[in-house]
């Protein structure tokens, strides 16, 4: 399975780019995305985000399908 993998402020700067994409049939929900990801990336666990599948806010038990999109999100604000 193929994930999109974007990811955007203080996140971009722990890996090092802005996205990246996964190629893991063991991924099924997010809950496995994000073990997966701290697991390659370990500063990632000092950091607070959330996550958006296609542009929708979801939780960890969210499936993951073929394709998607998935965002990480830090905390921002704006004026």
């Amino acid at each position: 399975m193929k994930i999109n993998v974007l990811l955007f402020g203080s996140l971009t700067e722990i890996i090092g780019q802005s996205s990246i994409s996964l190629s893991a049939d063991k991924i099924t929900d997010v809950h496995q995305l994000h073990a997966y990801l701290l697991k390659q990336y370990p500063a990632l666990s000092a950091k607070t985000f959330k996550y958006a599948v296609n542009q929708d806010l979801v939780d960890t038990d969210h499936t993951l399908q073929e394709g998607d999109e998935v965002a990480l999100l830090p905390p921002f604000s704006g004026g």
